[in-house]
């Protein structure tokens, strides 16, 4: 399994960023890592290691780029309006760093973006907002609410980057029709604490006709070796 390393200085944070790239060869997944998670959890959780024959085969190349999340939702050291653009500033890193390099080793057009617990939340908020650049959205006991970092505050940065208010009221065909040949997985348990967000976040998009698999699995909680199991086999249901 090819494992890079990269290292670079993004104008959006004015800081320096790291990122391994796993595989040869293949279609583009961007894989966040969990609440203040950095660019190697998801490695040393083996949560790319369950994911070892599709990167050996060719048939897709995961890119993890470090999280900011200590600087941004959980960072109670700041207003919660400069947490919510501290978490935008991270957002266009995403797409005009990581995606445009993604896009540019791969030579593909869309790319896919996944993520755990409330990294989950980081790919699914990206996805519902760029529907154009992503096709593939693969959650994993995820967490969407941002209410709960900031306090009572909300300004219209809250509400964009809140999924299940922008999404509730969201109307425009332009994003309902990309999101609906999207290809989305909202992955739970009847165990996980994030079960209910799931219910949630897939009755909203069953409201606007989107389609989508909440997967509610049996015996099932929110924790790695359950996400081992569920990784791989939603990166083999791409088409």
């Amino acid at each position: 399994m090819q494992e890079k390393y990269h290292k670079w200085y993004t104008q959006y944070l004015s800081r320096d960023m790291e990122m391994l790239v796993f595989g040869h060869a293949g279609y583009p997944v961007i894989l966040f890592p969990t609440s203040k998670g950095k660019y190697f959890e998801n490695k040393d959780f083996g949560l790319v290691g369950s994911a070892w024959q599709l990167l050996d085969s060719g048939q897709i190349k995961i890119y993890c780029p470090d999280g900011i999340d200590e600087m941004s939702w959980y960072n109670n050291s700041i207003h919660p309006a400069d947490r919510v653009k501290t978490h935008i500033a991270y957002e266009r890193m995403i797409l005009n760093d990581v995606i445009e390099f993604a896009r540019f080793e791969t030579g593909v057009k869309t790319v896919g973006v996944a993520g755990c617990s409330f990294g989950a939340y980081h790919a699914l908020n990206i996805a519902f907002r760029n529907p154009d650049k992503i096709s593939n959205l693969f959650c994993m006991s995820g967490a969407y609410d941002i209410k709960q970092f900031i306090h009572g505050y909300y300004d219209d940065n809250c509400y964009f980057n809140n999924p299940p208010d922008y999404m509730t009221n969201l109307s425009d065909p332009w994003f309902l029709d990309r999101l609906n040949k999207m290809g989305i997985i909202l992955g739970t348990g009847e165990w996980d604490i994030c079960l209910e967000e799931n219910k949630r976040m897939s009755g909203i998009l069953s409201s606007k006709g989107i389609a989508h698999w909440l997967d509610v699995r049996p015996q099932t909680g929110h924790d790695w070796p359950w996400w081992k199991d569920m990784f791989p086999f939603y990166l083999s249901q791409i088409g």
